[in-house]
């Protein structure tokens, strides 16, 4: 059994991103990670553009000027001036090449169009220069970069429309268990409703992996066989739910060694997820997650995101940490380090009640893991404890 560190560093080191590229309209871009550099074709901005509404001057000796005419923003004006002249202007408005200095209009008196400065004017004051954000033929955004929407936008102000972007991996879903069966259908005694697929589907959806296909195979071994076989042969990873522990029904690791899939890790010294699998064949990764549905979403938001965003392009993903307050007192059983589920807000933490691995109610209002790791037994009210937020869409 492997630390959670260690079992961290295992699935960075056996991740790449893929070799595969697709086009992607830039407005439909988000979350995806930039294949190649993006070179500008155009100055940003393309010309002498006003930072401020007031007025564009041609600066001279004296604090007296005359104004000439307007400038909107979007005209198609070029006014020459001359010293001493000037013309009303807008926010994102074209500066004349004539003009060395727009002043804000609240630093100025006007009488008809007569102007005097109330304070001094420096030269270029509110002045954005041609290409002040990137030049033509400059890289805008290097490969590697993460599309924000701060990024679409800028893409999108040089009139990029489309972009070459990391193909995300196609991702297959195995449910196992007997006992499971789809809501909406009788439940009888010995029976519960399936929601492992609905938890990791809309996960992956939420983050942008919208290829997510998920299957449901009963406690057999055979039919686990075929269609892990099936699912490997297909997609680029392969999530299980249950049947990875030791008991006579749990077929799905001995299954894996059939199938002579790379083992990388089985159980980490964590709560809750001990029984996690992480291994690979030459074409797909496979994670096999505890089928306790509280502990398969926590090795989802530890592991299985962090191989996702590596494979898609996101080479320097981190999980989201910080250092939060306590606002609750808790003692931990054993030595496993712990994701405990919590409420952060405003740099302080509460953890919730209700920390089963079966139990997904705490869960549903949580936003953030208190991470016990394996030396710490007590966390004492406003300790200073490390945090991983959530990414909750």
């Amino acid at each position: 059994m492997i630390s959670v560190n260690q079992a961290l560093e295992i699935v960075q080191n056996n991740i790449n991103p893929t070799q595969h590229s697709e086009l992607k309209d830039t407005k439909n871009a988000l979350g995806n990670v930039l294949y190649r550099d993006i070179v500008s074709p155009i100055n940003m901005p393309p010309f002498n553009q006003s930072a401020m509404d007031g007025y564009a001057l041609h600066l001279h000796e004296s604090s007296n000027y005359q104004i000439i005419g307007e400038i909107k923003a979007g005209d198609d004006s070029h006014p020459t001036l001359q010293k001493g002249e000037g013309v009303r202007i807008f926010t994102g408005a074209a500066v004349p090449e004539s003009a060395n200095a727009v002043v804000m209009q609240e630093r100025v008196s006007i009488t008809n169009q007569n102007l005097i400065l109330d304070t001094k004017v420096s030269l270029q004051e509110n002045i954005r220069p041609i290409g002040e954000q990137v030049n033509k033929d400059q890289i805008a955004l290097k490969k590697g970069t993460v599309l924000t929407p701060a990024a679409v936008a800028f893409l999108s102000t040089l009139g990029i429309t489309k972009v070459s972007v990391y193909k995300k991996p196609s991702i297959a879903i195995i449910v196992t268990g007997n006992e499971l069966v789809e809501a909406g259908q009788s439940l009888t005694y010995g029976l519960i409703y399936e929601s492992n697929s609905i938890m990791l589907t809309s996960a992956l959806n939420s983050l942008g992996y919208p290829n997510v296909k998920t299957h449901k195979v009963d406690d057999n071994y055979e039919h686990t066989v075929d269609l892990l076989w099936e699912a490997m042969s297909a997609y680029d990873m392969v999530i299980i739910s249950g049947g990875i522990s030791v008991g006579d029904y749990d077929f799905v690791g001995k299954a894996l060694q059939e199938l002579e899939v790379k083992e990388l890790f089985y159980k980490v010294k964590q709560k809750p997820g001990k029984p996690l699998f992480f291994g690979k064949t030459k074409s797909c990764v496979v994670f096999a997650l505890p089928g306790n549905p509280a502990a398969a979403l926590s090795c989802y938001y530890i592991y299985v995101q962090t191989a996702l965003q590596i494979m898609s392009g996101n080479s320097s993903y981190t999980l989201s940490k910080t250092i939060a307050q306590s606002q609750s007192n808790y003692v931990k059983k054993g030595n496993r380090s712990q994701f405990l589920k919590a409420i952060y807000k405003h740099g302080n933490v509460e953890i919730l009640e209700g920390q089963s691995s079966a139990m997904l109610q705490t869960f549903a209002i949580a936003n953030a893991f208190v991470v016990m790791p394996e030396s710490l037994q007590t966390i004492n009210i406003n300790d200073d404890v490390e945090v991983i937020l959530l990414p909750l869409n």
